[in-house]
């Protein structure tokens, strides 16, 4: 890759000049008049050598251009010492003549070829609603696996949904108590605010909690009749709602995998493998990670039921019974992280092998520009009601500009899913992401709509050559003028 070829070419140039190798990012400016790749490897050698970052900048840049492989163009110092580098003509048409010649293919490689791998990711939990951190999920998810896909991988897709632990508890509890009669009939958004309601009595009522925390262990045993009906119910109105979200995203998972199923093995596993954890405060079984440089979490609590550490240590194995990979990706937000690797370090001990396999990559927060998660009718932005907004923001701004025509809703969804996506994916998602709406609609740079406007666009403009029997030209390397 390209990125790959400045790095490269980048390194010998300090190799060169007898400067030490540096860990520099590498990214595509926002003004493109800056050129296609910007590198600020001569302000990160400043603080290492001490040193001029600009003078660094130029010595650097001049050894690049002296070098001049046939991809660039030229290499300009910028602002306190940035390296700005402009790729060929020569080079991009050959990149245009590679993209006709593979099409659909283009991009593709076949490292992973013959791997089986299993990605998790979005794992929104029923009786809870489908928050705008799940989309971030789903994106970060839905991408590891096309381009693992596109690698020759063979790549299952996967949903890890939370159907039993405290949060059911909650929310069984208030239907209980709102005496809805017929909770198969319940509305998504009610279930919802039946966890709202069971929470903050939880936290309030002294009797509400003993009730709550009686039906908890009423659910994991299944034994009462009221409750399982009650629970059923939600669950599958839950889950039905999801595979809705999901096929609005263009995510089709082939497992769904469940907590209550999870649970009880991985307890097993827990129960089996004694001299792997140890027991703590009132009998709970935890596993004590200061030896692995971690820290000590619960895996099987004080009323016997089995944590979160538990159920993934579970899920592990019964993943890979349904589908022996050799990859597993686990996607989850970054409050995760430091939980995953006392996990990992007790998959070591129970299932070493799979351990190896197993990957965890975490992701930031979907935030709104306020810093704040409120929507006009709770205390969580629903997805949908991201999406919807989205899309009516998209489709006032084409009335304005007339670019739209008469786009059916469905197209118009479908553009703002894809803004918002992108709005995900083109920055880091490691860490938290500001969702800027106005800028994820945006007409012009760098965004979702833009994107897909021109692409429309250029497919218009390819079909008027075809009739008018205009043929490409790929030796005229003088710059294109504006479309009209």
């Amino acid at each position: 890759m390209i990125a790959e070829q400045i790095k490269e070419e980048v390194n010998k140039s300090l190799e060169k000049l007898a400067f030490p190798r540096a860990d520099f990012a590498l990214e595509h400016p926002s003004n493109l008049a800056h050129g296609d790749y910007a590198a600020n490897v001569a302000l990160v050698l400043a603080k290492l050598e001490d040193k001029n970052p600009r003078e660094l900048a130029e010595q650097i840049a001049s050894q690049i251009n002296k070098a001049k492989p046939d991809w660039l163009a030229k290499t300009e110092v910028a602002g306190p010492g940035f390296l700005n580098f402009n790729l060929s003509d020569e080079f991009l048409i050959s990149q245009i003549k590679d993209i006709l010649t593979r099409g659909e293919t283009y991009g593709e490689g076949d490292h992973a070829k013959g791997l089986k791998t299993i990605v998790e990711y979005t794992d929104p939990n029923p009786f809870k609603e489908f928050h705008i951190g799940h989309l971030m999920s789903n994106a970060v998810g839905e991408s590891i696996s096309r381009i693992i896909a596109a690698n020759g991988a063979e790549v299952k897709r996967a949903c890890y949904q939370g159907d039993v632990g405290m949060h059911v508890a909650k929310a069984v509890w208030a239907i209980k108590k709102q005496n809805l009669s017929d909770p198969e009939n319940i509305a998504t958004d009610v279930l919802g605010k039946m966890y709202k309601i069971g929470a903050l009595a939880y936290e309030s009522d002294e009797q509400a909690k003993k009730e709550i925390q009686e039906i908890n262990q009423k659910i994991y045993n299944h034994d009462d009749a009221e409750i399982n009906k009650i629970y059923d119910a939600g669950k599958k109105i839950s889950i039905d709602y999801f595979k809705k979200i999901y096929q609005k995203l263009g995510t089709k998972f082939d497992f769904y995998f469940f907590e209550s199923e999870s649970g009880a093995f991985g307890k097993q596993m827990v129960e089996e493998n004694k001299s792997v954890f140890t027991t703590g405060e009132g009998g709970a079984i935890v596993y004590a990670g200061e030896a692995d440089g971690l820290h000590t979490r619960v895996f099987v609590n004080s009323e016997g039921l089995p944590t979160y550490e538990a159920k993934e240590l579970g899920l592990a194995k019964i993943k890979y019974d349904q589908y022996p990979y050799d990859y597993s990706v686990v996607v989850t937000g970054n409050e995760i992280k430091e939980y995953f690797k006392v996990i990992l370090a007790a998959m070591k001990k129970v299932f070493p092998e799979l351990a190896t396999k197993t990957h965890h990559v975490t992701h930031g927060m979907l935030r709104l520009p306020s810093g704040k998660m409120s929507s006009r009718t709770g205390d969580v932005i629903t997805a949908e009601n991201l999406i919807t907004e989205v899309t009516e923001k998209i489709k006032a701004k084409l009335a304005e500009s007339e670019k739209g025509g008469n786009l059916s809703e469905e197209i118009l969804e479908q553009v703002a899913i894809g803004a918002i996506k992108y709005s995900i994916l083109k920055q880091d998602s490691s860490k938290d992401i500001i969702f800027d709406l106005d800028k994820s609609i945006s007409f012009e740079g760098s965004s979702g709509p833009y994107l897909q406007y021109t692409f429309a666009r250029t497919q218009s403009l390819l079909e008027k050559a075809k009739t008018e029997n205009i043929q490409p030209d790929l030796t005229n390397s003088e710059a294109p003028g504006e479309l009209e």
